[in-house]
């Protein structure tokens, strides 16, 4: 059996839903961007990229977990 998503992860495909880009592609975005601290990147999709509180912290959270 499946386990249900759990965490951050599991605001993906409602992200795509909603703003119609994979998740890869966010995850790019914020690979590559000069910005480094957590809220710095969720204050910069909001701005830039219209993206709610939630989904950008979710996508900036699952993408720095996986630098450590």
């Amino acid at each position: 059996m499946t386990q249900p998503v759990k965490g951050p992860a599991s605001y993906f495909p409602s992200i795509e839903k909603k703003y119609g880009r994979p998740v890869a592609e966010w995850q790019e975005l914020i690979r590559t961007s000069p910005l480094t601290r957590h809220m710095e990147l969720v204050a910069w999709l909001k701005a830039e990229h219209g993206l709610g509180h939630g989904h950008a912290n979710a996508l900036v959270a699952h993408t720095l977990a996986e630098r450590a």
